[in-house]
């Protein structure tokens, strides 16, 4: 059975199929790739709990920057919030964004703990 959460005309912010949690790409403002960055983890931390997971179970996690030049500071925040023996699968590419003042896309997929 698919079930999803918080739905709307246009997506769901999460969808559990078959033990597997499906998160909605998330985007955060802020003045730096840090604070982004910090601000997606914080919103992903609330679906995955929300959710019934958590950080230790991703499974797979793409990330898309608006500009390669901020990989390094992505991974400085990324870093320090996976936890250790616990890091996904992870690809990272740069795309435009839906708006220009984004910086970083995540899509996660994780396990239903």
């Amino acid at each position: 059975m698919i079930e999803r959460i918080e739905t709307n005309a246009r997506s769901s912010k999460i969808v559990k199929y078959n033990g597997v949690v499906y998160l909605t790409g998330q985007v955060a403002e802020g003045d730096t790739i840090q604070d982004q960055v910090r601000t997606c983890l914080q919103k992903i931390d609330a679906l995955l709990e929300q959710a019934g997971s958590s950080n230790k179970s991703m499974l797979r996690v793409q990330i898309w920057l608006a500009d390669m030049s901020d990989f390094a500071g992505l991974n400085e925040v990324w870093n320090a919030w996976v936890p250790e023996g616990h890091a996904p699968t992870r690809a990272c590419g740069e795309a435009k964004l839906a708006r220009a003042e984004l910086k970083v896309e995540f899509i996660v997929e994780a396990a239903v703990e």
